[in-house]
C-alpha cells in the first residue's frame, strides 16, 4: 500500500509555491539528493530579488521636497518591472510605474503633480520616489512594491513630518501686576513645539500662560505670555524649538524703562480723596480738567500765543507711486509708478513722504486728516532717515509715529505698542516738543491723548513731518 504524500511549502512574501515528492523518490539516496536540489531551485526562482528601504523613519519638513529611498537587492534593472508606491491599501496609489512609463490614472488626488519616480538609477534597481511640497497629511507609512512577472516584493517606510514655523512675534499686550505682559506668537509648527522665554544671560524664565492650537493646515499655532518687571529681564527673548528637527527660531526685544507703569502716590491719594468727598461726578470733573491741561501743554495750537505750524509735503522726497496735491497738502497712493528722478532724497521702496519744514527747537503742532483705507501712518522722522531700501518703522529707524495696519492700531515703538481699536481717529494732532525730545498724538475730535513717546525719545537734530499712505488711504494736512 502506497503511503500518502505529505505536502511541503516554500514561502516568498505574498507567494506560495508547493512541491510534493513521491514516496518512491524518498526511498533512495540519489532520489533524495535530486529532491533537495529541485526544492532549492524553486526557492531561488521565487525569490529573485529583495526590496530594500531605510531601516529608520524618514523626516520631511513641511513645504520642502523629500526623497523616499528604495532599491533592489541584488542591484538589477527595474525598467520593465511594475513599481507601485502606495499607502495603507494596495490601491491607494501614491505613484505607479508600469510598462516603462508613469501611470497616473490610479493616483490619489492628494498627490497629483507632486510625485516623481527618480529614473536616473532605475537601470541599477533604484526606484526612489520624490514627493514635492510636503504637507502635514503626508505623514505615515509608505509601501515600495515591485513586481517582475510572478515574483514580487515590498519594503515599508515610515515618513515623519516636521514643521518649522514662523519667526516669533513679540508684542506688548498690557500692564499687569506692576509689570508688562509680553506675548510671543508664531504659527506653522509640527509637532507641538516647545516655547521658552530667556533673559540676556540665557536663563529660562517662567511663562504666565500658554495656548496652542491646530490650524486649518494641521500645523500648530502658539501664543505664550510672560510678565516682566522694571529693571529685571528687560532684554527678553522668545525661543521656539522643533524637537524632531532640533532646530529653533528666536526673537529678542529690549523693553525701555519708559514702558513700565508709573505710580504717582500723590495722584493716587488725591484720587481716593476725591472719590470719597465728591464721588463719581467730582472725579469726572477733575479728570476732565486734567485732560484739558494736558492738551493745552502738549499742543501749542491750543494756546492764544502760539499758532499751528503750516506744514506742506516735500515732493522731492515722495515715493514715485505717491500722488501729492497741488500745494503739497494731501497725499495718496497712485495707480502707477511715476517717471521721477531717483535722487538721494527720494524714498524708493517705502510709500513715504516727508514735510518740507524741519524743526530743531521749540514746540510745533499740526493736524492730519485721514480719509478711507486701513493702512496709513502719521508722525515725524529724522531728516537723516534712510531713503533707499527697507527701513524700520521705529525709533531705531528714525521714525516716531502711530499707525493703522488693517485691524490693528499701534504706536511704532520697539516692539510696537497696541492701541485700542476703538480709538482709531479720523483727525490727529501731531505735537512735537524739540526741547524735551518728545512727540505726542492727540485725537483732534475729542482732544483725548492717543500716545506719547517719552521725553528724550526724539534726538536733538532736525525733525520733519512724516506720512505713509497705502491701499486707498488719503492723508491731508489741514490748514
Amino acid at each position: 500500500m502506497e503511503r500518502a504524500c505529505c505536502p511541503d511549502q516554500v514561502t516568498v512574501k505574498r507567494k506560495v509555491l508547493s512541491f510534493c515528492p513521491s514516496s518512491t523518490m524518498i526511498t533512495s539516496l540519489p532520489h533524495l539528493v535530486i529532491f533537495f536540489i529541485t526544492y532549492h531551485i524553486h526557492k531561488l526562482e521565487s525569490a529573485q530579488f529583495r526590496v530594500m528601504g531605510p531601516g529608520h523613519p524618514v523626516t520631511a519638513v513641511v513645504g520642502e521636497n523629500i526623497v523616499l529611498p528604495c532599491h533592489l537587492s541584488p542591484r538589477m534593472r527595474a525598467v520593465n518591472m511594475e513599481v507601485r508606491w502606495f499607502r495603507s491599501e494596495f490601491f491607494s496609489v501614491v505613484h505607479l510605474y508600469h510598462g516603462g512609463k508613469d501611470q497616473y490614472g490610479e493616483q490619489m488626488p492628494d498627490y497629483h503633480g507632486r510625485t516623481e519616480l527618480l529614473k536616473d538609477g532605475i537601470l541599477d534597481g533604484n526606484v526612489s520616489l520624490q514627493i514635492l511640497n510636503i504637507r502635514r497629511s503626508d505623514e505615515g507609512q509608505y509601501h515600495c512594491f515591485l513586481q517582475d512577472g510572478p515574483s514580487y516584493e515590498e519594503a515599508i517606510l515610515e515618513l515623519k513630518i516636521a514643521g518649522l514655523g514662523s519667526n516669533p512675534l513679540i508684542s506688548v499686550a498690557s500692564h499687569q501686576d506692576g509689570g508688562i505682559r509680553m506675548v510671543c506668537q508664531s504659527a506653522g509648527w509640527y509637532p507641538e513645539p516647545k516655547v521658552l522665554w530667556r533673559d540676556l544671560s540665557g536663563k529660562e524664565l517662567p511663562s504666565l500662560s500658554e495656548a496652542k492650537s491646530l490650524g486649518d493646515s494641521g500645523l500648530f499655532e502658539t501664543e505664550n505670555s510672560i510678565i516682566i518687571k522694571e529693571r529685571s529681564n528687560q532684554n527678553l527673548s522668545c525661543l521656539i524649538r522643533n524637537t524632531i528637527l532640533n532646530q529653533e527660531k528666536e526673537s529678542t526685544v529690549y523693553i525701555a524703562d519708559s514702558f513700565f507703569p508709573r505710580v504717582n502716590s500723590w495722584m493716587v491719594a488725591l484720587s481716593v480723596i476725591l472719590l470719597v468727598l465728591f464721588g463719581f461726578i467730582g472725579l469726572t470733573v477733575y479728570l476732565f480738567k486734567i485732560k484739558g491741561k494736558l492738551v493745552a501743554e502738549l499742543c501749542p495750537s491750543r494756546s492764544d500765543s502760539l499758532s499751528p505750524a503750516n506744514v506742506t509735503l516735500d515732493p522731492d522726497t515722495a515715493h514715485p507711486q505717491l500722488v501729492l496735491s497741488e500745494g503739497g497738502k494731501s497725499v495718496s497712493q497712485g495707480d502707477r509708478w511715476q517717471d521721477l528722478p531717483d535722487t538721494p532724497e527720494r524714498f524708493d521702496t517705502e510709500l513715504w513722504v516727508l514735510g518740507c519744514e524741519g524743526f530743531t527747537a521749540g514746540r510745533h503742532c499740526w493736524e492730519v486728516e485721514v480719509e478711507g483705507g486701513g493702512y496709513w501712518a502719521v508722525g515725524v522722522a529724522r531728516e537723516s532717515v534712510g531713503r533707499k531700501g527697507e527701513i524700520s518703522r521705529s525709533p531705531e529707524g528714525g521714525i516716531w509715529a502711530v499707525e493703522r495696519c488693517g485691524d490693528q492700531f499701534q504706536a511704532l515703538t520697539s516692539p510696537v505698542t497696541l492701541l485700542p481699536r476703538s480709538r482709531v481717529p479720523s483727525r490727529i494732532w501731531v505735537c512735537l516738543d524739540c526741547d524735551r525730545g518728545q512727540v505726542t498724538f492727540i485725537d483732534a475730535g475729542d482732544e483725548a491723548p492717543i500716545f506719547t513717546f517719552p521725553p528724550g525719545s526724539v534726538p536733538g537734530e532736525r525733525i520733519r513731518p512724516w506720512l505713509w499712505a497705502w491701499w486707498g488711504s488719503r492723508l491731508r494736512l489741514r490748514p
